[in-house]
């Protein structure tokens, strides 16, 4: 590799490390755990993640772009992301960023498929039925998880790696499944009255009930439950970090699951920056289930 070339990769990774801290202070606390070549992987694919959902949303809300525009820029960066993680090489700093973790972890296009039809999705359908929202989740979060959990391994015995990867994977998906759910809980009447969707099926975003939201939350916590037995066999570099941000989302849906349905409506539920920090501390304690 050149010199040239080395100094490209720090300059693309800082660029996602800027475009994740802007995005996510939850996210970014939970990064700052790994270890600094999984922090720095982990947020390259974050800020491949955040750059293609505002391909679709910024160009349509804020640059007043129609969806076959919107659909034709999504699809260039895609096409540009599998050419450089064939090639090594991008003149998008976010996309060169995704593709050297990519090669690095072994994250194939089997994951980034489903993530890019997913993202195409929102520009096809304003709401779901089971199955479809099923294949959205799957595309545009649990991919997301089965990514990371590449990093996580990446530095584990070749030998036992695939058997390790299935073993977590469930884990893995179920964690990024609930982030997802949360935030589309969080977010409902926002992504109605801005852009038009409705993810959860049956519901109303303008009228959501106590017993539609119960099972919102009952189902969010039963994909935290599958996750968190999963994060105790993640390798230790990695699991201090995972359990921060299970914590933060367990706490996130416990705020949801105590704010009436009409007020979910109104304001978007969140944790404040000192209870973040008592939950980082509590979820790091050596004396915690799984911890260490």
């Amino acid at each position: 590799m050149s010199g040239r070339l080395s100094l490209y990769d720090t300059v693309a990774q800082r660029a996602a490390d800027v475009m994740v801290r802007g995005y996510s202070t939850s996210f970014g606390l939970a990064t700052r755990l790994l270890p600094p070549i999984e922090r720095v992987h982990v947020r390259n694919v974050y800020a491949l993640v955040r750059l293609a959902d505002e391909v679709v949303d910024g160009a349509t809300q804020e640059a007043g772009a129609d969806a076959g525009t919107a659909r034709g820029l999504l699809d260039r960066l895609e096409a540009e992301t599998y050419e450089a993680m064939t090639t090594g090489y991008s003149t998008n700093v976010l996309v060169h960023a995704f593709a050297t973790t990519a090669r690095w972890a072994g994250i194939g296009t089997e994951l980034v498929e489903p993530f890019f039809a997913s993202m195409r999705t929102d520009l096809d359908r304003s709401d779901h039925d089971a199955a479809s929202l099923a294949r959205y989740i799957h595309g545009s979060a649990e991919v997301v998880g089965l990514m990371c959990l590449r990093i996580f391994l990446a530095s584990a015995p070749a030998a036992n790696r695939p058997a390790r990867y299935d073993a977590l994977a469930p884990g893995a998906k179920a964690l990024g499944a609930a982030f997802q759910k949360i935030n589309f809980l969080r977010d409902l009447a926002e992504d109605h009255e801005a852009l038009g969707r409705s993810y959860f099926v049956g519901v109303d975003p303008q009228r959501l009930t106590e017993t539609q939201k119960r099972a919102i939350i009952a189902d969010i916590d039963a994909d935290l439950a599958v996750a968190a037995v999963a994060v105790r066999d993640l390798p230790p570099s990695a699991r201090r970090a995972v359990r921060v941000a299970h914590a933060l989302f367990a706490e996130l849906s416990r705020r949801l699951a105590a704010t009436p349905a009409r007020d979910v409506l109104r304001s978007r539920v969140r944790v404040p920056g000192p209870v973040k920090v008592r939950l980082a501390v509590v979820a790091l304690l050596p004396n915690r289930p799984g911890g260490q």
